[in-house]
């Protein structure tokens, strides 16, 4: 250990030598309250303190060093990498990049090395991270649209841009980072308060809260920390009470911005909070990252995002190699609750945990009650649970208490758990106005298993003769097809599927 903090010292003392120093709407997309309409709260305000005190216990959880996105992605061997050909990379201007083989490249401060090599565990950069931190952090800082894999290592490009462009020295506002829910806005912060221990670099969690903890806005502070994270209606209402100021904001970050922009998302208030950076922070360099943008969101980030260097990874390549898809065949809805009783429970307590996804809230709580009648150990989570609750399930599951959570697409997006190997789509997700197969979501869902290069299974539950046809376009789609597992009934044909998938 002493001649590996050596190398480490070594490595970080060298490269600082170079370095130069660092200067709503009505209806969710998470998850739908029943087939009728949904009735929405109205956001409240937050308070910080009680946010922070909860960052540890959201943070990914680690074994030994393997245990999240960043711990694995300086490894190489530990993420989901494309294949150099499926990176698709367009750059404006003149600016030349050149890869960066390693952190050193970049010519980072020291500090952030150390937070790099010391804290995160990093070896290297991700295939990603090499083609993407280049474009991010070497002037005049162009804007960036990127897509890549879930679990390939982009929240670290995003949270590195963020630290490495923040002066310590001035005490206000100068990265702002937009994520869809909470959830992910927490995880997000705890990854920079991680990896940017050594820099002094202060951040705060833009986020609802419950009535608990309500505090008028005109009654809070304005806002002093240098990197704010946060959820888009609670940054805008921050921002119009002058709370938080952007006139020294360095750079903007849509996380998940295929759906920040979609326009059955955020786009209205992402398009308010944008328009008002570019007018009091004209150069503010803009980072869109995610794993998926279809078409027509591509389309208004032409338009919307100008200039912008464009990194992108084919249709084809984005279903993940490790995980392996089935779709199950259920006769009626009461042999898919069978097949979650009988096969998933007794086989996902020897693998790992699991995620069970529904379609509407009325759904979760239906299939958390069935289960918990019957003696079956498991939580629920959906956007209309008291965010504090909300946390606590989340929690406990992160920390390994409980094996089992149901949710709506809530937390399709972001959120990370290494011990996730098995992932069931109770209901396979559809668009609220169409009713047409939700490709994004889908991907996103299949994203939670599997985390950083592992193996993971993917159980889709075939009902109806609709399921059977939006499974059908899934599998056209992403040119991809899905095997069955032959009986639904059958404990064999189960335990072929995981073996196959490298679990059992």
């Amino acid at each position: 250990m002493a001649d590996g903090a050596a190398v480490v010292a070594k490595k970080m003392d060298a490269a600082a030598a170079s370095a130069a120093p660092s200067s709503s709407t009505a209806r969710s997309w998470a998850d739908e309250a029943e087939d009728e309409d949904e009735k929405t709260s109205p956001p409240s305000s937050e308070d910080k303190d009680e946010d922070v005190k909860r960052l540890e216990a959201l943070r990914i959880k680690e074994e030994g060093a393997e245990g999240s996105e960043e711990a694995n992605s300086g490894r190489g061997e530990g993420l989901d990498e494309p294949d150099e050909s499926a990176i698709s990379a367009v750059t404006t201007g003149e600016t030349v990049y050149t890869s960066a083989l390693s952190f050193e490249d970049l010519k980072l401060s020291k500090e952030l090395l150390q937070g790099l090599y010391v804290e995160m565990r990093f070896k290297r950069p991700s295939k990603i991270q090499a083609v993407s931190l280049p474009m991010i952090l070497t002037p005049p800082h162009k804007n960036l649209v990127a897509q890549a894999h879930n679990g390939s290592g982009k929240t670290t490009c995003f949270v590195l841009g963020m630290l490495s462009r923040v002066d310590p020295q001035k005490k206000l506002p100068q990265a702002l980072c937009i994520c869809p829910t909470r959830e992910l806005a927490q995880q997000n912060e705890a990854v920079l308060l991680k990896m940017g221990k050594y820099t002094g670099i202060t951040s705060v969690c833009a986020i609802p809260t419950d009535s608990a903890h309500y505090v008028p806005i005109a009654k809070r502070a304005p806002v002093t920390e240098q990197v704010v994270i946060g959820t888009p209606g609670t940054i805008k209402k921050w921002m119009s009470a002058k709370k938080l100021s952007t006139r020294e904001m360095k750079i903007l970050v849509f996380d998940e911005a295929d759906h920040m922009l979609a326009e059955d998302g955020f786009r209205d208030d992402s398009e308010r909070i944008m328009k008002e950076i570019e007018r009091n922070s004209p150069n503010c360099q803009v980072l869109l990252f995610s794993a998926t943008f279809n078409e027509t969101v591509k389309a208004f980030v032409v338009r919307a995002v100008r200039d912008a260097n464009q990194l992108y990874v084919k249709k084809e390549e984005l279903t993940l190699e490790k995980v392996k898809q089935y779709k199950v065949n259920c006769p009626d809805e009461l042999s898919k609750i069978e097949v979650i009783k009988d096969k998933i429970f007794e086989f996902g307590e020897k693998v790992g945990q699991t995620i069970i996804f529904v379609r509407t809230r009325r759904s979760a709580s239906m299939l958390h009650q069935t289960l918990l009648s019957e003696g079956y150990e498991c939580t629920s989570v959906q956007g209309a649970i008291e965010l504090a609750d909300r946390d606590k399930i989340i929690k406990e599951f992160k920390n390994g208490l409980t094996k089992v959570l149901i949710t709506t697409d809530l937390l399709a997006r972001g959120f990370d758990q290494a011990q996730v190997n098995l992932v069931v789509n109770y209901d396979l997700p559809v668009k609220h106005e169409t009713r047409e197969p939700d490709y994004e979501v889908y991907l996103h869902r299949i994203g939670r298993a599997g985390r950083f290069g592992r193996n993971g299974a993917i159980f889709n539950l075939i009902c109806s003769d609709r399921d059977k046809m939006i499974m059908e376009k899934i599998e056209r789609h992403f040119a991809h097809q899905i095997p069955e597992v032959p009986n639904w009934r059958s404990e064999d044909d189960f335990k072929v599927a995981l073996s196959d998938a490298g679990l059992l």
